[in-house]
């Protein structure tokens, strides 16, 4: 699961945090503008509270993310005139900021999402016009692998993207890869964030796309699991209607059947969000209700996590007991 540091200050959202969830993800503190606001100037004590918390109680970390066209400060590229920096500046910058925050968490936090949705299907080669890109082209991508190996050879270190099931925007994502593989970048697998619908995608083209990278030799992550109960912006719910309950929990379960059978190249998969009132689909694309996680606003297990549970670990699931009487009192 993902969090936040606001989860840790309640015994109920730790303890739901702690028992059901064997990696985390720190959702934002591990970020550029969170650990380096200002160039040179570190601030860890958030992202040391996140980690702290996880090894705390044995579990493994992810960490997330290292360079990123969002929540990277506007400093990172330019000069103090305002201007572009040049390739070299920007690549010292980067690499100071990789080695200072992957070195800290070194032996802790065992898997990195290196580079963060650089694909974009509109350009003609697929590729993201940020402004790293600007400053450095595709090499910003390697350099940035790179530089992670360095900072810690044991880290497992990912290519993380959205939409990985469309066909177009795979293929790009699949390009790139045989690309940096190709220099001997030293990636080792592919994260598929996973942010869909009860409407859509299909389970076939989420399939297909685990299939499709599998044949790079790369491991996959499921990085940011959730699924919206709405098909379009317009749609608002007051309550969680019966019938999508059951649909829902319906799709967690072939989405998990479809990581079981793929177990040789899924290695994890992450629910961004532990619980339905710590997601961020209710402030976006539209502020309004939703449900996408295991479990709702009381931390009570919802339909979906019996789905997945029944799914993951069917031998070890007791039967419900028969043949109880409950005598009627006043409480």
């Amino acid at each position: 699961s993902a969090f936040t540091n606001s989860e840790l200050l309640t015994a109920p959202d730790r303890q739901l945090l702690a028992k059901h969830f064997d990696s985390v993800t720190p959702g934002n503190v591990l970020k550029w503008d969170s650990t380096e606001p200002q160039e040179g100037v570190f601030n860890f004590a958030e992202a040391d509270t996140a980690v702290a918390f996880a090894t705390a109680n044995g579990q493994q970390v992810r960490g997330h993310t290292l360079v990123w066209h969002s929540q990277t400060p506007d400093w990172v590229f330019r000069d103090v005139s305002g201007n572009l920096v040049s390739k070299t500046v920007l690549y010292e910058r980067m690499k100071s900021h990789i080695k200072t925050v992957m070195e800290r968490y070194k032996g802790e936090i065992y898997a990195w999402d290196v580079v963060n949705e650089v694909i974009d299907t509109s350009q003609s080669d697929g590729m993201r016009r940020s402004l790293w890109y600007q400053i450095a082209g595709e090499e910003y991508i390697e350099k940035a692998f790179q530089f992670a190996h360095e900072a810690d050879p044991n880290a497992k270190l990912f290519i993380n993207d959205y939409n990985t099931h469309e066909p177009a925007k795979s293929q790009a994502l699949y390009n790139l890869i045989v690309r940096l593989q190709a220099k001997g970048v030293p990636i080792d697998g592919v994260g598929h964030q996973t942010h869909i619908s009860l409407y859509y995608p299909s389970l076939s083209e989420i399939e297909n796309s685990i299939i499709k990278f599998k044949a790079l030799g790369l491991e996959t992550h499921i990085t940011e699991l959730d699924i919206s109960v709405y098909s379009d912006n317009s749609q608002a719910y007051e309550i969680f209607p019966d019938n999508l309950k059951q649909r829902q929990a319906a799709l967690y379960k072939s989405l998990f059947e479809i990581f079981l059978r793929h177990t040789d190249t899924v290695t994890n998969v992450t629910l961004w969000g532990k619980d339905d009132s710590n997601t961020w689909l209710r402030t976006y694309p539209v502020a309004r209700n939703n449900w996408p996680l295991l479990f709702d606003e009381r931390l009570q297990s919802k339909l979906a996590y019996w789905s997945v549970l029944e799914t993951v670990a069917a031998p070890v699931v007791p039967a419900a007991p028969a043949n109880l009487n409950a005598a009627a009192g006043n409480g």
